[in-house]
């Protein structure tokens, strides 16, 4: 009889060909899919023919996202994306975008069907783990493991412990997941689960859609995690089945599997946060950092640039102006969802608010460009890290915060809830 396992566990053992495996087993394992970057793939590509490369395992399992840097901001990020996209037709890869059809990486797949459930997939990227919403064990790796991804279509793992994370009780309104995963992670701590899973459940995950499950998946990384997993249920086929360019396989975590820690959440208790610099473990209400004045607000990335994020901003920024003092961009994360915005009349809003419509593009969270600060310039964003220069200047500032929060607070210049924006004042605000 075989032991209990975890979701993750199972597809573990699955991709190994093995019945079984424990934490702490050391397993080699084929991949269903690998991923770079135009940041993290050239130095892959280089390694791939250093080691002597001369054709990917498997053209349809290779996926290259040219996200960071597009449009390109440089002549370096040119050169960058060039080698992507030469050796992209080289190969013959069947999943390459460029340009117009390309957006950020973690929104682009998913919403591709490129991973799928039940998928063991690595990404030269840290937030590769957000495909654990759909159910797929996939987690960020290095740019020489990528290199060998592509040589032998199989990596090395170490199965790591399950912490398995419990949200019950129904959200307030303006209350979202990129709240719930900030509580999370202020709970936890930027190395709490480090090398762990962390598999989410609980009633407020099953009432999540699929936007806000990616999201909560996608920050498992800010608190250590190799992946984020969530168990597929009805709503995960729904969105994976119309999609899917291969047939998913959906798992499920045994009742009586084993988890190194289980910590349990009431959302209803949970209120809108902020991250304070500079780490996303430093979460506070809004409520205790209104004073914070703003140069710039950020509503995108591949944490919260999907269309719920977009219509979350549009709600509170219609007939509305952004302060003058707050530059405020808008960046969907993928040409799908900047075509939806737009045919939804969303764009006509943020422009006559004020705002900066960017097109699909990783920019301003990593630092990259479109929309840099300057020495002792704060921003609120919707991304996922606040780290010391994060997004430009060592001596700038970010707090980490929903699209709700953003919109609210570029339009009162100053980190606010979305109620106050409403007109309601804060006690009653809190309560609704």
């Amino acid at each position: 009889m075989s032991r209990p396992m975890t979701i993750g566990e199972k597809i573990l053992a699955r991709a190994a060909g093995l019945k079984t495996v424990a934490s702490g087993d050391i397993i080699l394992a084929k991949l269903d899919l690998c991923m770079g970057n135009d940041i993290t793939a050239p130095l892959a590509i280089q390694a791939f023919y250093k080691n002597g490369g001369k054709k990917v395992f498997d053209r349809k399992k290779v996926a290259l996202v040219p996200d960071h840097f597009t449009p390109n901001k440089d002549i370096k990020s040119a050169e960058q994306a060039k080698i992507l996209r030469e050796f992209a037709r080289e190969q013959k890869l069947l999943y390459y975008w460029d340009q117009g059809t390309c957006g950020v990486e973690h929104a682009l797949l998913p919403e591709q069907g490129v991973v799928v459930s039940g998928d063991l997939m690595i990404g030269a990227d840290s937030h590769t783990c957000t495909y654990g919403a759909l159910g797929s064990f996939s987690t960020g790796v290095g740019s020489t493991d990528l290199a060998a991804a592509m040589l032998i279509g199989k990596a090395w793992f170490k199965v790591p412990p399950t912490i398995k994370l419990v949200f019950s009780g129904k959200l307030l309104k303006d209350v979202t997941a990129k709240d719930m995963i900030l509580t999370a992670i202020g709970r936890l701590g930027v190395d709490g689960a480090t090398y762990r899973v962390l598999e989410m459940s609980g009633s407020a995950i099953e009432a999540l859609s699929m936007e806000g499950r990616l999201t909560m998946s996608n920050m498992a990384i800010e608190a250590g995690a190799v992946t984020g997993l969530i168990v597929p249920d009805k709503i995960t086929r729904d969105y994976v089945n119309k999609r899917a360019q291969r047939k998913p396989r959906y798992y499920t975590s045994d009742p009586n599997a084993e988890y190194e820690q289980i910590e349990v959440f009431d959302v209803s208790q949970m209120t809108p946060v902020v991250a304070k610099p500079s780490l996303p473990s430093n979460v506070v209400p809004v409520s205790k950092v209104r004073s914070v004045v703003l140069d710039q607000a950020v509503i995108g990335s591949c944490t919260n640039g999907r269309i719920e994020d977009m219509r979350e901003a549009a709600k509170l920024l219609k007939g509305r102006k952004v302060s003058p003092r707050v530059r405020t961009l808008i960046i969907p994360a993928t040409p799908g969802i900047w075509q939806q915005a737009n045919d939804e009349g969303l764009f006509d809003i943020f422009i006559k608010a004020g705002c900066i419509v960017s097109p699909p593009t990783c920019g301003p969270c990593l630092g990259g460009h479109m929309g840099i600060l300057a020495k002792g310039e704060r921003a609120v964003a919707t991304t996922n890290r606040n780290f010391v220069g994060r997004m430009g200047h060592p001596k700038s500032e970010v707090y980490l915060a929903s699209a709700g929060v953003a919109a609210a607070s570029a339009i009162k210049g100053r980190l606010a809830a979305p109620w106050e924006v409403r007109g309601k004042d804060w006690q009653k605000g809190q309560k609704k």
